[in-house]
């Protein structure tokens, strides 16, 4: 009996099962129902992905426990000033998410604006001598480096996994998507929003993370149970629905590069972190967690329209770049 694929959905997500893609049981459907979620909507709850939900559980516990460290010693290991250097940790306020805005001017004016109260950490791969990575002292925090690292390489599984089910959905050889992915130029990110109060968020005198797209080819977004996350519709710009936490599930959606990439087939959504509905307490937001993992073609790679997403009806929007400049073009306007 085939295994069912399409599970539910959430606020018009699919909830999809990777379990018949993953035993080859049904590999073609499991690639349709996932791509044609990413050019409806841009994103996807996936279940039986792989990632157990243990290891899932642990990297949480860490970041927790990273987080509850003093000031002064997380900043031992500071995120550099520079934007395109993604490493290490930055405290609330630091950032401040940004979409494309290419005007001077006017990205002077939004950087203004409330700061998204977070702090993070950010690691990559550890052979990276572009982006090295930029770890606490040792001693400090013993066992922390090895376990980013170690769930660093466990998404990176599920990556693999995420590109050649893509490739098989667009009618391409599996592992098309695989060979330009091969680095991984990726960035694992650990998030703790803390507790703010909701009447300035609802005023904006602060935010959380404002209304953005990813920058790269797919986020995989592992999330607590508190919810806040909210995705735009893509027909009804504006409107914003909750993508409530899943148990066991993955939230995995598009990035702007993919879009280029597929000229525009496959939808980078709009999303932000409000509060959660249902969760406030006294006025006051309760603190959230999340891990999201970026996935970005080889910086090295420059890539043009992926076949099948162009014809003489339907040209070529955009002209071929590398991933590497997009990618730092975008993070330079962040920070």
């Amino acid at each position: 009996m085939a295994q069912q694929v399409k599970v539910g959905d959430v606020n018009g997500i699919p909830i999809i099962s990777l379990a018949a893609f993953i035993d080859a049981s049904n590999k073609q459907a499991v690639a349709d129902a996932m791509l044609e979620s990413f050019k409806t909507i841009g994103f996807v709850y996936l279940v039986d992905h792989g990632l157990p939900k243990e290891k899932i559980d642990g990297m949480f516990d860490w970041s927790k426990r990273f987080f509850a460290l003093p000031m002064e010693t997380k900043m031992l290991a500071p995120h550099p000033p520079s934007g395109t250097h993604h490493r290490g940790y930055s405290p609330p306020g630091k950032e401040k998410v940004v979409q494309h805005i290419y005007d001077e001017k006017e990205l002077a004016k939004v950087r203004s604006k409330a700061p998204d109260v977070k702090e993070s950490f950010e690691v990559g791969r550890e052979q990276d001598a572009a982006m090295t990575n930029i770890w606490l002292p040792d001693g400090v925090f013993p066992g922390f480096k090895e376990a980013c690292l170690d769930f660093f390489w466990a998404c990176r599984e599920v990556e693999l996994t995420l590109l050649r089910a893509l490739s098989l959905g667009l009618h391409l050889e599996e592992d098309f998507l695989e060979k330009v992915h091969t680095a991984p130029d990726n960035q694992l990110r650990l998030l703790h929003y803390p507790s703010v109060r909701v009447d300035q968020l609802e005023k904006d005198e602060v935010a959380r993370i404002g209304a953005h797209s990813d920058f790269g080819s797919i986020t995989m977004l592992m999330q607590d149970d508190v919810g806040g996350l909210e995705v735009e519709n893509p027909h009804n710009p504006g409107e914003f629905s909750p993508a409530t936490p899943v148990e066991g599930a993955i939230i995995v959606n598009a990035g702007d590069f993919l879009m280029r990439w597929s000229n525009d087939m496959i939808k980078s959504t709009i999303h932000r972190v409000r509060a959660p509905s249902n969760k406030n307490k006294d006025g006051m937001t309760p603190e959230r967690y999340s891990i999201p993992y970026f996935c970005s073609a080889d910086y090295s790679r420059t890539v043009d329209c992926l076949p099948g997403t162009f014809s003489e009806k339907n040209p070529k929007k955009y002209e071929p770049i590398s991933s590497g400049q997009y990618i730092m073009s975008r993070l330079a306007a962040t920070y």
